[in-house]
């Protein structure tokens, strides 16, 4: 479990490692940082895209070469980043990474949802959920401090980070499909094997459970909101410009900024427990809970952006002289203060979203469909993520002619808050029709369990 959570956030470090140094790649390879942004929205499109594939022969075959397959693909992906010295071979190779990332989100989540107990699976899939979201943090605060000098040296980092990552696969367990249902427990008492297997048959079925619906089509709205937030460390860094520092300062303040920020999403955790309880009383529990948080979390975003920034650091210092001045500010100054707090609420309300979603689609899902499951609405949210993160760019150049920076990157990131309305809805609509698809799962795999531990004590 402790691998697999890990090295799940290894693909949102790739993901966090870019926006954080537009400015230096952008210079480097003599495009617009517009540019840049377009690839980091085509990489998170091919990753989503990708994982459909990878997920499909994740629920039919043996998924462990499938990762370490994956995590060599990502790693040498970073490693040509590295050394791209033109704009299409920086395309190139973040479209490599791409493709061996849709593998590890895929068919990692379908092997974690086989290690959790269903009463527990909100808990467990927050770290999933909170491994993911510290994979992004990490990338931008690798990238802003190690990149701001050298752009490639953080990609190099990664690279290595991975071929550890691939040599981790080999000591996990072949986790059996299907081993954490209490329904199936007859065929492992007996010693049998859950050998149902996805085929295309089964996408009709798929498509027509209704709670899947709304789990998919909530993404692409959510993804709108969470692709816009790539940019958050390039609206810290023009606050930063606008107060006199310099672009390399700036970098490294809006990077660690943008980090602290994200704390909040620890509270994930808080998620999924509550989550979980929830569901226990109700079969409702999970998507309420989901649906909650998202729409509470609005205003605070909202306050976030256009909170001053008031940061006092030395512009002739390195980079830890930097990140202390930054951190003091927390302590020393009102505003960023207030910013922090508002930050972590916001996180913290919206941070109730992934592990209740993950945890829903492996409820209202057999085992065999849930790589799948999880892969479409990977590829829904990667659209909208991908969207997101190119179409507020296109905003904030709108803006600029009216608005110059910071106030068009805050204003452009406060309009997309408002797509997190029909997410809060459709967790409403999961809400009222997970119970009957998660009874009819369970009344499957009851029956599944009858027949096949009587052939396997036969």
């Amino acid at each position: 479990m402790v691998v697999f959570i890990v090295l799940a956030s290894l693909d949102n470090v790739t993901i966090g490692l870019v926006p954080p140094l537009y400015s230096p790649i952008s210079n480097d390879l003599g495009v617009r940082e517009a540019a840049i942004g377009g690839v980091t929205a085509g990489s998170i499109l091919v990753a989503a895209v990708a994982s459909v594939g990878w997920a499909y022969f994740g629920d039919r075959f043996n998924r462990k070469p499938l990762l370490m397959i994956g995590t060599i693909l990502w790693a040498a992906g970073a490693a040509a980043t590295a050394i791209s010295d033109s704009y299409p071979a920086f395309f190139a190779a973040q479209v490599l990474a791409s493709i061996g990332l849709g593998a590890v989100a895929s068919v990692g989540f379908s092997v974690v949802s086989d290690l959790i107990s269903p009463k527990r699976r909100g808990l467990v899939m927050s770290f999933w959920g909170l491994s993911q979201g510290v994979g992004t943090l990490a990338g931008t605060l690798l990238g802003g401090v190690l990149g701001a000098g050298d752009w490639g040296r953080p990609f190099v980092v990664l690279a290595v980070v991975g071929l550890v990552a691939t040599a981790a696969y080999v000591f996990t367990a072949d986790i059996k499909r299907g081993e954490s249902e209490p329904e199936l427990q007859k065929i492992f008492e007996a010693g049998g094997e859950y050998d149902h297997r996805i085929s295309t048959h089964d996408l009709k079925g798929i498509a027509r459970r209704r709670t899947n619906v709304w789990l998919i089509l909530q993404g692409f709205t959510a993804q709108l909101v969470f692709g816009s937030f790539v940019w958050l460390p390039r609206l810290f860094q023009a606050k930063a410009e606008a107060l006199g520092y310099t672009t390399e300062v700036a970098i490294v303040i809006g990077s660690i900024f943008a980090t602290l920020f994200q704390l909040g999403g620890v509270f994930s955790i808080l998620g999924g427990l509550v989550g979980d309880r929830l569901q226990r009383r109700t079969p409702r529990g999970r998507a309420m809970v989901a649906s909650i948080g998202i729409l509470a979390g609005i205003p605070f975003y909202v306050i976030l952006f256009f909170l001053p920034l008031d940061v006092d650091v030395p512009s002739d210092g390195g980079s830890g002289a930097i990140a202390l001045g930054v951190l003091a500010s927390i302590f020393t100054s009102p505003v960023i203060g207030i910013s922090f707090v508002v930050a972590l609420l916001a996180l913290a309300m919206t941070s109730a979203n992934a592990p209740n979603w993950y945890a829903l689609v492996a409820d209202v899902n057999p085992p065999e469909h849930r790589g799948t499951v999880f892969s479409l609405g990977n590829l829904v949210n990667g659209v909208g993520r991908a969207a997101g993160n190119g179409l507020v760019g296109v905003i904030f150049r709108a803006l600029q002619s009216s608005f110059p920076p910071p106030l068009n990157f805050a204003l452009g990131l406060a309009v997309f808050q408002a797509f997190f309305i029909p997410t809060g809805v459709m967790y409403w609509l999961a809400s009222r029709t997970s119970p009957k698809d998660i009874e009819t799962v369970q009344t499957v795999l009851r029956e599944r369990a009858v027949v096949d531990s009587a052939e396997a004590k036969s």
